[in-house]
């Protein structure tokens, strides 16, 4: 059970695959940690040396932001940006999308659930 991070990462993957599972290593940081550590990509976790395990976790120390640290860094970002009133700062305070999508239609993920207009209310009866 390799703990990287502070994120035990699964022992069935692959290394490269097990990387991607700490916040802010995707597949390409995964590679280039990997490279930069000697480790053959296609390792299963559960198979590295102890000393490969420490070049890793020294290689990620060393040259990424990762975890918590980087939680904390996009955090403090999105509330300057709110402080600041910039557009993007407003659209993260109201909950709209940030980079300029529409949002006429779509955009349901930042918006939330859509709320119908009309034809909400039930039909009245009427004489026959």
């Amino acid at each position: 059970m390799a703990r990287i991070a502070g994120i035990v990462i699964p022992n069935e993957k692959q290394v490269q695959v097990a990387l991607t599972y700490i916040y802010g290593i995707g597949p390409h940081f995964a590679s280039a940690i990997l490279a930069a550590a000697n480790v053959e990509p296609t390792t299963r976790v559960k198979d590295l040396t102890e000393a490969e395990e420490q070049r890793l976790r020294d290689v990620i120390d060393r040259d990424y932001t990762v975890e918590g640290d980087l939680q904390r860094l996009v955090t403090n970002n999105i509330k300057r940006l709110k402080d600041i009133n910039s557009y993007r700062g407003l659209r993260h305070k109201s909950g709209l999308p940030v980079h300029g999508q529409r949002t006429r239609t779509n955009a349901r993920t930042r918006k939330g659930r859509a709320i119908a207009v009309g034809g909400a209310q039930p039909k009245s009866a009427t004489k026959t």
